[in-house]
């Protein structure tokens, strides 16, 4: 009886954390992902999305992860310390829970951990850092494009919102450049997702996404 108990457990184990996608030498497994989605649309303040659209869409944000996770530990960057994010938590009960009673409720409500919530608020700040460190100080903006932008986009805009007013470039220039900044930089950081996507082997098993 006892070896037929170990067996059941042994599979039931199994079943429950299942390989979702490996990534390199890197797994995301079954418990992972829906982990992921509970922890997220906790933060959110959403409902977990457990659709295949939703796993599929949390797999892919999480492939990233691991990517980046690579580049990290090989490249040695510098990582934010874990006690960085207890004022960003205290910040996040304060403003959705009235007390910490009620946000404990909230997280056997949502089936997840302090610990978990914790390791979500770290590894975002872990992705800034890595995005400062690694993208932001290639970017380069000139002024012929913060003039096009001003001309395409925020003239026109200022002119509907008041028109009895001249827009002028440099009221809008230190706003113009950070949001030129921001689009380059995310389109440095998705060519190197591609290339990372390319030169490492990802197997996806569909089966456990679905």
């Amino acid at each position: 009886m006892a070896a037929a108990l170990a067996v059941a457990v042994f599979l039931r184990a199994d079943i429950i954390d299942r390989i979702a996608v490996s990534v390199g030498s890197r797994v995301i497994t079954t418990s992972d992902l829906d982990r992921e989605i509970r922890v997220t649309a906790f933060l959110n303040g959403v409902k977990p999305d457990f659709t295949t659209a939703g796993k599929r869409a949390t797999v892919e944000r999480m492939v990233e992860q691991k990517l980046i996770h690579n580049e990290l530990e090989n490249a040695r960057y510098p990582v934010p310390a874990a006690a960085e994010v207890e004022p960003e938590l205290a910040q996040f009960k304060a403003r959705y829970f009235t007390d910490d009673a009620a946000y404990q409720q909230g997280l056997a409500a949502a089936g997840i951990t302090e610990q978990d919530v914790k390791d979500e608020l770290l590894w975002q700040r872990t992705l800034l850092l890595f995005i400062d460190i690694r993208f932001r100080p290639g970017v380069q903006v000139s002024d012929q494009e913060i003039q096009d932008y001003f001309d395409k986009t925020v003239a026109p805009a200022a002119r509907l919102a008041r028109p009895n007013e001249t827009p002028k470039l440099e009221d809008y220039r230190g706003q113009i450049e950070q949001t030129l900044i921001g689009q380059k930089v995310d389109h440095d950081m998705d060519a190197w997702l591609q290339a990372a996507r390319r030169r490492t082997q990802i197997v996806y098993h569909q089966e456990s996404i679905q």
